[in-house]
């Protein structure tokens, strides 16, 4: 095989693969032996019959179309490879006339990844973000801290805001007890707003042992249909009343909740975690309005394949997300009254933002001949089983080559933005 480039208009790019006849006779041997037990001709078993008496009986053309096919797929990433050229669509394909014991050439048209430089992201100007850890941000987060260490105490008064209340409850529409509407012994907190809107409202001021009927409202695009848009009334009986009870802060209670024996020493602690915190979202903010103003520097010519593509991905996620919070993409876009074009046009510009970034980060890391060494692809990896609470060998085996590649990309990207970072003129 031979392959020649031909030309390039912008993103499109033209070539050949020319092929001997001497090869595609072999190809079309190679199809014959794959594809002969397709065949039944009187006078031979299925699958005996000589390759020619086939092309006699079907025409000399009928093994053509495997044979090129073979050919084609066997040598098209090594011309690509050959030319240097880095593909994002399928290839649109025209044959010279084909003949039985001549060569031909498949003449390919593809996008290709788009040619260019990125400028002006060396000491891009952005303001320096030097937030402080307040007083107030401590005690905050000393305060979550008590509530996750918080206990539940019964107490003997009506229900009130932030209580939990242990309860029996049955749901009815008229008559009707409706399924999944009842349970027993159920702990709700009240405020947390996980219930039907309006119900936990009219549970407060009930006292252990009462019991009480709250009326409701279901949502027009409650997930089940039976109850969509309909009144209901759940009939209550509270068993308990529960508050939450801090515990104090002192020394003891940075004994209980940490390493430290003081509280001064758990202050400390928290103080220098919260700004190692606020360090780092400084620091993302500053790099990301630094890639802005590269992104807004630089116009790439974006075929729409790469566009498409990451709609597409954009549309995966979008429907796990629906199906993670218990319906589906076909739901949604009913309740929207939309339809996937529509979806399809809404993602678009952010679709087009994150390709044209990717490939700007991609580039400058291209650039500025910024690499990545196995030691830095081994300690992500590491990270990763670590996150997951899984062996490093078992996360190796799971990633495979193709993955272990992407991470590599990432770091490199990583890399590429801590560059203009630290290239920048932070004011």
């Amino acid at each position: 095989m031979k392959s020649t480039f031909i030309s390039r208009d912008k993103n499109k790019a033209k070539f050949s693969m020319e092929f001997s006849g001497e090869e595609f006779d072999g190809a079309i041997t190679d199809a014959y032996k794959v594809n002969k037990g397709k065949f039944t001709i009187d006078g031979f078993r299925k699958g005996k019959a000589p390759r020619k008496v086939i092309e006699s009986h079907y025409g000399e053309g009928v093994f053509f179309e495997e044979a090129i096919n073979q050919l084609f797929s066997k040598n098209y990433a090594k011309a690509l490879e050959e030319l240097e050229l880095e593909v994002i669509d399928r290839p649109g394909a025209d044959f010279s006339e084909i003949k039985k014991g001549e060569g031909f050439t498949i003449t390919i048209t593809v996008d290709v990844y788009p040619e260019f430089e990125v400028k002006d992201y060396k000491g891009v100007e952005t303001e320096k973000i030097d937030e402080k850890v307040s007083e107030e941000d401590i005690n905050n987060e000393l305060d979550a801290l008590r509530k996750r260490n918080a206990r539940m105490v019964v107490v003997d008064r009506p229900a009130g805001e932030g209580d939990t209340v242990l309860m029996d409850y049955a749901g009815y529409v008229g008559e009707d007890q409706f399924e999944g509407g009842t349970a027993e012994r159920y702990a709700l907190k009240l405020g947390s707003n996980t219930f039907i809107p309006g119900f936990e409202e009219q549970l407060i001021g009930i006292s252990a042992g009462e019991e009480c009927e709250a009326k409701v409202m279901f949502p027009e695009e409650y997930h089940s249909e039976d109850l969509a848009g309909k009144e209901a009334i759940f009939k209550c009986k509270i068993h308990e009343i529960k508050q939450e009870e801090l515990p104090e802060l002192n020394d003891d209670f940075a004994v209980d909740v940490s390493e430290h024996d003081t509280l001064d020493a758990l202050r400390k602690e928290t103080e220098e975690r919260l700004e190692k915190t606020l360090k780092t979202s400084s620091e993302n903010q500053m790099k990301n309005a630094i890639i802005e103003k590269i992104y807004n520097a630089n116009d790439i010519d974006i075929p729409n394949a790469m566009i498409e593509d990451e709609i597409d991905g954009m549309m995966s996620e979008f429907d796990r997300q629906l199906r993670y919070q218990g319906m589906t993409l076909e739901k949604y876009l009913e309740y929207t009254q939309k339809d996937p074009a529509a979806l399809r046009t809404e993602f678009r510009e952010e679709a087009l933002k994150k390709v044209k970034t990717r490939m700007l980060v991609s580039k400058i890391a291209e650039q500025e001949k910024l690499e990545v060494t196995q030691e830095e692809i081994e300690q992500e990896i590491e990270m990763m089983a670590d996150l997951y609470k899984v062996e490093i060998d078992k996360v190796k085996e799971m990633l495979g080559p193709q993955q272990v590649s992407f991470i590599e990309k990432d770091l490199k990207m990583k890399k590429a933005v801590d560059f203009v970072f630290e290239n920048a003129k932070i004011k």
